[in-house]
């Protein structure tokens, strides 16, 4: 069983930064897609970012292109997203999640197909 825990949420203003990190248990981390989710109070889970461990391909949502970044360090077995110039928008629950390595863009972007998840971490985005 993997454990994926997060932190690194809080609360900042429109305009800062935060980094969110993902502890997995497992050392076979490298070998597992990692993926970025949020949900935010009343809506669906839409996906955030990924980054497949075959082929270092990172994904975004369109929404946080060019101001999300996601990482990973297998040999602490730990993923990260560097989200940059937040704005109220982005307020939600951010959760990491891992899957097996895939080919398909769709999958990847698909949460109902993530087999581990962490607990979340809050992110609250003020004006």
């Amino acid at each position: 069983q993997v454990q994926l825990v997060e932190s690194g949420g809080g609360l900042v203003q429109a305009g800062g930064s935060l980094r969110l990190s993902c502890a997995a248990s497992t050392r076979t981390f490298s070998t597992y897609t990692v993926g970025w989710f949020r949900q935010a109070l009343g809506t669906e889970r839409e996906f955030v970012a990924a980054l497949s461990w075959n082929n270092g391909r990172p994904y975004y949502a369109n929404s946080v292109k060019d101001r999300f970044t996601i990482s990973r360090d297998n040999a602490q077995n730990t993923a990260y997203l560097q989200m940059n110039n937040l704005k109220p928008e982005d307020t939600a629950v951010y959760y990491c999640a891992v899957r097996p390595a895939s080919n398909s863009d769709r999958v990847i972007k698909l949460w109902t197909t993530y087999d581990h998840w962490g607990q979340g971490t809050q992110v609250t985005v003020s004006l």
